[in-house]
This record gives C-alpha cells, structure tokens and sequence, in this order.
C-alpha cells in the first residue's frame, strides 16, 4: 500500500467557482412535455430503435438495442407515449442531428416491473457485463464509454480507484452526490472491484470539497477502502493524472491503466452501478449543475432526454447572459442551440455573461515563452505542436506527440498571447483523421480494382484453358476415327445446296407472307383510298374462287349467297 502522494508535470489552478452551487441538496428537476432520447449517447456507438410511433412505454422499458462492440442499450426515462423517431439536433459543438425517440409523459411515472436484485456472486462474469450492458452504464465522468467493455478489459487489476476530484472549474455534481448518497456510491464501487478483481480501492476526492471528503471516509469507516484527498490542482482529475497522483504510476500515450494493473471509475458510474445491482433500475436519469449568470444555481437529478432549454427555467439565467456552455470552461463547449437533449454524459450547463467570462482579447504572435509547456500535464511542446499545426505540417505535429494531447487546455489559459493553442491542436488532429480516412478509403478502392482486373484476368485464362481443352478432345477423337469414317470433301457442297435451298425458299415464303400481312403505302395514298382499294382487292379473291369452284357448287353459292352453311 502506498502511504504518499506523487505529483504530475504541469497543471494550472484557476478560479474554481464552486461554492455558487454546491450549497444546495440535489433537487428532483420536473418531467418536460416531451423527452428526446437520443439513440446514439456518444459519439462511440448508438442503439438501433425496438419502439414504434404511437406505442405505450413504461419507466425502465428498454427502446434501443445496443448496437456492436461499444453500445449499451437505451432506455425510456418515464411512463408515456412515442410520439415521433426521427432526427434530432445533439447536444455536440456541431448540433448535427441524430435518431432520437420522442416520448410525451403522461404524469404516472409507471415502471417496469423491477428485476430482483443481480446478484454477481452467483452469476458469472460474463453474464454480470451483460446487465450492465443491458441496464445502459456508461461513464458519466464526460467520456461516456461503456462501463462493460472497461470491465471486460481488466486482467491483472490490482488496484481500483475511484475518481472524485472533479477538477474542472464551476461543475459540482460529484460533490453533491458525494455529500448525499456515499454509501451507495461505495457499495457500487465495491461491486465494480470484485467485478475487476482489484485487491484495493482508493477514493480520490480534491481537498477544496471538504464536506464530500468526511462523507466519503464516514462511509468508508471499517471497510478496506481508502479515501484520500489530493490536492486541488487542474486537471488532477483526468485519468492518467489522478492514477499518477495516487499510485505514483505514469501512463504512456496509447497505454491504458489496465495495462499497468490500475482502473478508475468515476463516482457517478459507481453509483448507477449501485442502482443497476440492487434495484434493477436502467440508466435514466442524471445529476446535472446549473450555474453560472442565473439567480438559483444549484444541482438537478434530470431525466435524460429533457431539452436544455426547458431545464434553463430552473436556474433563471440573467438577462445579460449572451451564451451557454456545456461542461466546463475548460473543457466544455458553447451551445449552438438550446432544443437539445441532456444525454448521459451532460454533467453541467453554465449561464455564460461578459462579466463572467469577458471575450478574449486579440491573438498575438506567438514569442516562445514556454508557459505553455510548464503548463502542459502530459509534458508536451505546445509552442513548437501551434507552429507546425498553423503551418499544416502535420507529419511534424504527429512526431511531437500531438495525438499525447488530452485538450484540457493548461496552455491557453496560460499563453500570455491569448492563443487559442487548444483550437489549433483539434483543427490538425480532425485533418490528420480525414487525411487517413481518405487514405484508407483509396487503398480500398485501389483494392478493389486490382482484383477486378485480377478476376477477369483469370476468367480470361480459365476459359482459354477450356478452349484449348474442348479442342483437343476433338483432335483426339477425329485421330481415333480414322479416314474411313471422315467425311469426303466431294459430298459437303451436294449436301449444303439442299440445305441452302430449303432455307432461300422458307425465307421467300415469309418475305412474301409479311408483304401481303403488312402492304408497303409506297404511293402515300390516304387511309380512305387505301380501304377502298383492299376491297376491290377483296371482291377480285372472292370472284377468283367462284370461277375455280365447279358447277353445282357455284350454282348452290349462287342461289344462296347470304344462307349461313349448317
């Protein structure tokens, strides 16, 4: 057991705005007129939709399946009807629109029957991965990536830690949910640690939350868990960051904690574990912050699906509030528009004014300092990575470990030029994938053609095989035959000219069947003198056949021309 803190390179301490909402008790936020469930809660992977429009759904009822290695099921966060599955804006810097499942609550707030409690001791490994699949678990550190496959992952674990920090300026609600529901949030960490196999747990909560610190050790008396209070410092939150804080273990890019025998879990994942295991409950609904430029900032639990700008009411941002983020400062992004869902990972909406956050002044030239790189937590050269990346070389960013960066953005907070190094980093991070996804696609396509001219190539060959084949099988059978049997040269032109001639003659018959059938107008003569001369032609066949018939029967037709025969 290690009984000291490690430090990590780096970091910054901006103001942390805490207080403005972690001195209220978590508030139930009211059901909207309409949740818009996103089918896909993260950019990793989606559901495919099992629920039709006009179908009646239960608290808890499942309407999207998990679709492929990373996705977890989705789920109806209350009692009412599916009125549309259609696309949606998402809650993504882009507002680019995603299948959504529309639902109008009727009020009851009905569930599902509840499933008995999961007990993982008798269940298998496997099968515990599945509820947690199925019960749609996730991250809601902000990363949102399925709490089954990191599970899966773990071999070798000996150490799980808990992460509490919550080191992003203005979010409080880890802290919150610390304060209130520690127990819970314990006994889920507990199962996620037999789950992995860990043999200790290590709760990590930053010094500046006093309250969620003696919470979290009263609920941890007498067990084997260990809550430690890092100090505050941006961004001892992230993973690899409080891994090195606590263990004194440093994680390469490309390498994850498992490999080195530690995992981290945030605490809000904890306890949905918690509510999954013991009450059966599916992931639907969330701890929310808002706060920033309101007058009652504080901590909601939201149903996800709720619209951010139905949720806004509750906090009655100010009138001078010109923006809205969601996240943090640091790491957050601003809205382009209010109508979209809160999703799983939505932990904070911030109320953004000009006093608040005043715009940043005008870039300047950048004069390599090298704060940014005092700053940088994973110990990069963010001035040497804004040059290349300004001047499109890409190549040279990827050998100064672009792709080590975690955005956190120590650098811009710090550049006394105002560069927005982070923007920078994200434009040649998103060229350097297209270029590969370009890339990729044409080795495809080369593939593919290469082949098809491989295939017809061989096609080309096998059937000459075959000619060549078929013709020596004749010569073969012609050579056993003998010239006995070989036909004579003198009788193939008396046999062919009886031929011939059968064939000119049945040729000669149609021509002149067709002519008679379909008459050529070679004098372009009108419809009506053409009918008039195809009677005429009528009444000369009819007096031909007269004459040829012999006497007593012309004489028979004579006298009754118009009696029908019998």
């Amino acid at each position: 057991m290690i009984g000291r803190l490690f430090k990590f390179h780096g970091g910054i301490k901006p103001d942390a705005h805490k207080n403005e909402s972690a001195g209220v008790a978590i508030r139930k936020a009211p059901l909207p007129p309409r949740l818009v469930v996103p089918l896909r809660q993260s950019a990793r992977a989606g559901a495919s939709c099992i629920v039709a429009v006009g179908q009646k759904v239960l608290k808890g009822e499942r309407i999207g399946e998990p679709e492929g290695f990373l996705g977890t099921a989705v789920h109806a966060p209350t009692s009412g009807t599916v009125t549309a599955i259609d696309s949606c804006p998402m809650a993504h810097p882009s507002g680019l629109d995603t299948p959504c499942v529309v639902i109008e609550p009727d009020g009851e707030e009905r569930w599902i029957e509840h499933a008995t409690p999961f007990d993982h001791h008798t269940a298998t490994r496997e099968q515990a991965l599945a509820w947690l699949r199925d019960c749609g678990i996730v991250g809601l550190g902000g990363a949102t990536f399925p709490s089954h496959v990191k599970l899966g992952r773990g071999s070798g674990i000996e150490t799980l830690i808990l992460n509490g920090a919550e080191c992003e300026p203005w979010i409080t609600c880890d802290d919150r949910l610390m304060r209130e529901r520690a127990a819970d949030i314990l006994a889920g960490a507990n199962i996620l640690r037999e789950l992995i196999g860990a043999r200790e747990l290590i709760v990590g909560v930053e010094d500046n939350k006093p309250e969620a610190v003696a919470a979290m050790q009263a609920a941890a008396a007498g067990t084997a868990a260990r809550v430690v209070a890092v100090p505050a410092l941006y961004p001892a939150g992230g993973e690899k960051q409080l891994i090195r804080v606590l263990t004194g273990v440093e994680i390469p890019y490309g390498k994850l904690g498992g490999d080195y025998g530690v995992q981290c879990f945030n605490v809000g994942t904890a306890h949905a574990v918690y509510r999954a295991f013991i009450h059966g409950e599916p992931l639907i609904s969330r701890i929310v912050t808002l706060t920033g430029n309101c007058e009652t900032p504080g901590n909601w639990e939201v149903a996800i699906g709720t619209p951010v700008e139905d949720l806004l009411a509750l906090a009655r941002p100010r009138t001078d509030t010109d923006r809205y983020l969601m996240g943090g400062p640091m790491m957050g992004f601003a809205m382009p528009r209010l109508d979209v869902p809160v999703v799983k990972g939505t932990n904070c909406i911030i109320s953004a004014s000009p006093r608040l956050f005043p715009p940043a002044p005008p870039e300047q030239p950048c004069i390599r300092c090298t704060e940014c790189a005092k700053a940088c937590p994973v110990e990069l050269q963010p001035f040497e990575l804004y040059w290349f990346s300004r001047s499109k070389n890409f190549g040279k960013a990827q050998e100064y470990h672009l792709f080590d960066c975690i955005e956190c953005g120590c650098c811009s907070y710090v550049c006394p030029a105002h560069i927005p190094l982070v923007d920078y980093f994200r434009f040649s991070k998103s060229e350097i994938w297209a270029r590969e996804r370009e890339k990729t696609a044409a080795d495809q396509a080369r593939e593919r053609f290469e082949f098809r001219n491989f295939r017809q190539e061989r096609e080309k060959a096998e059937k000459a095989a075959k000619l060549a084949a078929k013709a020596a099988e004749t010569r073969a059978k012609l050579a056993e035959a003998g010239p006995a049997e070989a036909p004579a040269a003198t009788d193939a032109p008396a046999a062919e000219d009886p031929k011939k001639a059968l064939i000119a003659a049945a040729l000669a018959r149609a021509k002149a069947q067709k002519a008679e059938i379909q008459p050529q107008n070679t004098d372009n003569l009108s419809p009506q003198t053409q009918a008039e001369i195809a009677d005429i032609e009528a009444r000369r066949k009819v007096l031909e056949a007269v004459a040829a018939t012999p006497a007593p029967q012309a004489a028979e037709a004579a006298a009754a021309p118009d009696e029908p025969r019998p």
